[in-house]
């Protein structure tokens, strides 16, 4: 067994059973999908593939607006938990890295918050550009290396850190997208946390530091934020 081969069946036992352990409810309503769905302009004649897609939340929101929706995601827990809550959805459980869809297959493809976790994240761009549409948009949500947060020591990573988490500069995610064959268009804040269910996740006694937090990334530019949006395309040749 490679080395990549056993990083990705470590990773896949940690996802199904500590990070999908519990998943079993239905799926909850992030109305900042919604926002991103329609800034998109995400409509009934598109095809999305969402990589690792986890539990299908942004893949739900396509598909209520009548998308052709496609995910993939290491974990078959998860996979088999998407399968139930978007039927009319394709699912596949298998790393990103050999994406089972055929040349230009796409108009959209995304992966939300998820790359820093890939064993090869080169190779895996390559392949969601492979079965990309021309003229596809590729939209991609990664942690920022220079979130003030982080810097300031306060702030130390997400509990899949223990699987394996590689944070980068927003300069040095647009160098991989590059290396890939993707070119970024165009970069926004990542302002989920703007809504009363995030301040309130942890309780009252905590919310007003949550609000705070929620604040400072609101007026904080973007060389300072913890998550960025890059949108993308297929650089020319």
């Amino acid at each position: 067994m490679t080395d990549n081969n056993k990083a990705l069946e470590e990773m896949k036992s940690f996802y199904d059973d500590v990070y999908y352990a519990n998943a079993d409810k239905p799926l909850q309503n992030f109305r900042h999908l919604s926002g991103l769905a329609t800034k998109l302009k995400i409509a009934s004649s598109d095809s999305v593939l969402d990589i690792a897609c986890g539990l299908g939340e942004w893949l739900k929101v396509c598909d209520s607006r009548g998308a052709n929706v496609h995910g993939i995601d290491l974990s078959q827990r998860a996979i088999d938990y998407c399968k139930k809550q978007i039927p009319s959805g394709e699912f596949f459980a298998q790393a990103a890295e050999v994406l089972p869809f055929d040349n230009e297959s796409f108009d959209y493809v995304t992966c939300l918050g998820s790359l820093e976790h890939f064993v090869d994240p080169v190779i895996a761009l390559k392949e969601m550009a492979r079965v990309s549409k021309r003229g596809a948009r590729f939209v991609i949500l990664v942690p920022n290396a220079d979130f003030l947060t982080r810097k300031l020591k306060l702030y130390y990573g997400t509990n899949q850190k223990d699987a394996k988490e590689v944070v980068r500069t927003l300069d040095e995610w647009e160098r991989l997208f590059n290396e890939a064959g993707l070119t970024v268009t165009s970069k926004w804040k990542d302002l989920h946390v703007l809504s009363w269910a995030w301040i309130s996740m942890n309780g009252w006694t905590h919310a007003p530091i949550r609000g705070l937090q929620a604040l400072a990334l609101a007026l904080w530019p973007l060389k300072w934020q913890y998550q960025v949006y890059h949108l993308c395309e297929k650089s020319k040749a």
